[in-house]
């Protein structure tokens, strides 16, 4: 499997689940959109922090 949890991480280093079994990341002009298996989409005004796909992880953080 190739999909990933993606989690946002504050400003004071806390994380929180913010989508699981993410299967598509694409940048646009406000951010990213996410997609994952079920179909569930969001678009966030983050940036990637760090990508750990052995881990099935993706940590992201404000813009």
């Amino acid at each position: 499997m190739c999909e990933a949890n993606v989690y946002f991480i504050n400003k004071e280093g806390q994380e929180s689940l913010l989508l699981e079994q993410v299967d598509k990341i694409v940048p646009t002009e406000n951010g990213l959109y996410l997609e994952n298996i079920f179909s569930q989409r969001k678009t966030v005004k983050a940036k990637i922090k760090e990508m750990a796909l052995v881990e099935h992880r993706i940590l992201l953080e404000d813009l």
